[in-house]
């Protein structure tokens, strides 16, 4: 049984996979580079350095850490940008070549004591943040798992494989997008709801404890606050 299980779960798991996720973006908008700052100090400022002189860029902080993100036509047009960095008593000019700007939406980490620039998100940091948020919708999800009457083993088997596999998938696809959080709610609801209607599917074919209906009452309670929980996530930790 446990292994039809898997497949079944692994077949929808590959069905939604497949399915393009969007994140909806304002049209208007310019192509944009946000700039996660490794060891920024209290203090720190990031300007861009233009022809008509400084551009300061705005600052964002959540939790441990801070960006920084700057809108520009300009970007993705084979140009460079050179940025006026200060803080701690220090200041420095730090350039970020063409190659870090070819999409709409770019993001590199710079190391402030370093001076060094790294394309996309810090692999560590992608580990700590998807493991703590995976973390925290199970404890949420078997909270509400153990209200509603299950305790059997099996029951818990399916639980910890179902979840795992979507809250993973989950997780891993919002921290490979943009850290904006505009964009990550947008395609956050998108990927709960695909998750909803697979978990109906499978705790229909594996979960065998109580009646059906208590079962898809489970399911709608406990992605409805993973979808609060997961609103209420992006707004107090980086993404």
């Amino acid at each position: 049984m446990k292994r039809k299980f898997l497949e079944i779960f692994a077949v929808l798991f590959l069905f939604i996979s497949m399915i393009p996720v969007m994140a909806y973006a304002n049209s208007a908008q310019p192509p944009a580079l946000v700039i996660i700052m490794k060891n920024a100090p209290e203090d720190v400022k990031v300007s861009i350095i233009t022809a008509d002189g400084l551009k300061e860029i705005s600052e964002t902080k959540l939790a441990w850490e801070t960006y920084f993100v700057f809108y520009s036509s300009d970007i993705g047009n084979n140009s460079e940008i050179m940025l006026k960095i200060s803080g701690n008593n220090t200041e420095y000019e730090q350039k970020v070549e063409s190659k870090y700007l070819q999409y709409y939406d770019n993001v590199i980490t710079l190391d402030f004591n370093l001076r060094t620039i790294t394309e996309g998100k810090l692999l560590t940091r992608s580990i700590l943040l998807v493991s703590l948020r995976v973390i925290l919708t199970l404890i949420i999800e078997s909270f509400i798992f153990f209200l509603f009457g299950y305790r059997e083993k099996r029951s818990w088997i399916v639980f910890l494989v179902m979840n795992l596999i979507t809250q993973g998938w989950l997780n891993i696809s919002l921290n490979g997008g943009s850290p904006l959080a505009i964009y990550v709610i947008y395609k956050l609801i998108i990927m709960e709801f695909l998750i909803f209607i697979v978990e109906i599917i499978a705790v229909l074919a594996a979960l065998k404890e109580h009646g059906k209906v208590r079962r898809i009452a489970y399911v709608l309670i406990a992605n409805l606050l993973s979808l609060i929980l997961g609103c209420l996530l992006i707004t107090v930790l980086p993404i």
